[in-house]
């Protein structure tokens, strides 16, 4: 096969990268937007030795598994890869790619236990950000990323965000073409406005808002005044300064423009102070299930709780309410600070938290000779480091409950544990980003 063939195929399969797999003359064929029994007519776009992409050209006989996706932005932005499919399809596939995850990475048959399904698969994001840019007209323009590309597809409402956001949204806009505030030109690293970031608290309802801008300009304080008196429940509004020529979002200086930067919201009935930079799950009423979880498979009762990379302390803090001794670790300074004071809010006065690099962190504690009964560990997309999987080791728990957002590093992760004296034990999906492709996952891990 070459580029621009048609050819028809039926998907056998989904990826973990959320396309459909289907064969034609021995060729594996991938094909995003795709759903298992689909017979399809495919365009090919990229064609290799084993395998080829194609995009569907006509659908001859659908799926049984699809439904209407319901969104205008469906297949451009780089969102949703499951909205075509129906809630039971959509939690089979997550559940599939968490199981070849460990199955083939990890080469572990631990238990796999039913996912943990969204009541609520539309509006559950309580932060969402959006680049900035100009569109082919030269008007002000925000919305999301298309696929692999930095090229921004507008976006009035996502039907994943909070109906609030696009209000937030349109009224950012509006007032920085009248404040002939620019937006950023990645090409020429030119103009002012990068990106518009916004969280509100599911409970509380409060919001902060930070605009990421290439520098300061005293429009912008005047832009935050107006936000907060035509929206009451933003809190503050604060400019993080990023300079560089960089696709990393935010900058290291930070101006709060009006009003306080940090909200409050509620977890499993505990108060949590979140900073603008600080990790706080998106869909707190699954981020609950996921912790209520946790807790029941740490039994941490009356035991020393490690918690890395910890965040705020909503782990933590929802796990270790009988613990002896609860130690956090984190890498990002506001995010410490947070966890402190959320500690204190909720009476724990057995917890302590370190600020700094997780292998470097539990090096510090091992030679102190500290040890502990559980170890939870919730890292970013990349998992963990081979020094903190040693470190942990060393801590010796009995238990280690690991949260994952990636399956892929998760499995690798629990691979190396599992030749290190640990048994992969179980593992749960949790459909935390209902109509993504990415896929939460909870393994409890035990010591052999």
């Amino acid at each position: 096969m070459i580029k621009n063939d048609i050819v028809r195929l039926t998907i056998e399969s989904i990826t973990g990268e959320g396309a459909g797999v289907g064969r034609h003359d021995g060729m594996v064929v991938f094909v995003p937007f795709a759903a298992v029994g689909d017979v399809l007519d495919v365009r090919i776009v990229k064609s290799g030795k084993s395998f080829c992409y194609g995009k569907i050209e006509n659908i001859i006989t659908p799926s049984a598994d699809r439904t209407d996706p319901d969104c205008p932005a469906f297949g451009k932005c780089g969102g949703c890869a499951f909205r075509h499919l129906n809630s039971g399809a959509e939690l089979k596939a997550r559940e599939e790619i968490i199981r070849s995850a460990f199955t083939r990475i990890g080469g572990l048959e631990p238990e796999f236990l039913p996912i943990i399904g969204n009541p609520a698969p539309d509006g559950y994001r309580n932060k969402a950000q959006y680049p900035v840019g100009r569109d082919k007209d030269g008007n002000i323009v925000c919305g999301f990323y298309a696929s692999r590309s930095h090229r921004i597809v507008p976006c009035g409402s996502c039907k994943l965000e909070q109906p609030v956001f696009a209000e937030i949204r349109r009224a950012v806009l509006e007032m920085c073409t009248e404040y002939k505030i620019s937006p950023y030109c990645e090409e020429s690293h030119s103009g002012v406005l990068r990106h518009i970031c916004i969280r509100r608290g599911h409970y509380s309802g409060e919001i902060n808002i930070v605009l990421v801008v290439r520098r300061n300009v005293p429009e912008l304080k005047k832009l935050a005044h107006r936000l907060m008196k035509r929206f009451p429940d933003i809190r503050g509004v604060v400019a993080d300064i990023n300079k560089e020529k960089t696709n990393v979002i935010y900058g290291s200086d930070d101006i709060t423009l009006a009003g306080v930067p940090e909200i409050t919201d509620t977890m499993l009935g505990r108060k949590f102070v979140i900073s603008p930079k600080s990790f706080y799950q998106v869909n707190t009423p699954m981020a609950e299930k996921l912790y209520a979880e946790a807790a029941k498979l740490a039994q941490a009762e009356g035991k020393t709780l490690i918690d890395l990379y910890c965040g705020i302390g909503t782990v933590g803090l929802s796990v270790a309410s009988d613990t002896t001794k609860l130690i956090g670790v984190e890498i990002v300074p506001d995010a410490v600070e947070n966890a402190r004071r959320n500690a204190e809010i909720n009476g724990c006065d057995n917890a302590e938290f370190y600020c700094g690099d997780a292998g470097e962190v539990t090096s510090l504690l091992r030679a102190k000779d500290i040890r502990a009964d559980v170890v939870t560990v919730d890292p970013a997309r990349k998992g963990c480091d081979t020094a903190t999987l040693d470190n942990i080791v060393s801590f010796a728990p009995e238990r280690i409950v690991m949260i994952s957002c990636d399956p892929a590093t998760a499995a690798r992760d629990c691979r190396y544990l599992s030749g290190h004296g640990y048994r992969a034990v179980s593992v749960r999906g949790v459909d935390m980003f209902s109509r993504t492709i990415h896929a939460e996952c909870l393994i409890l891990l035990e010591r052999v």
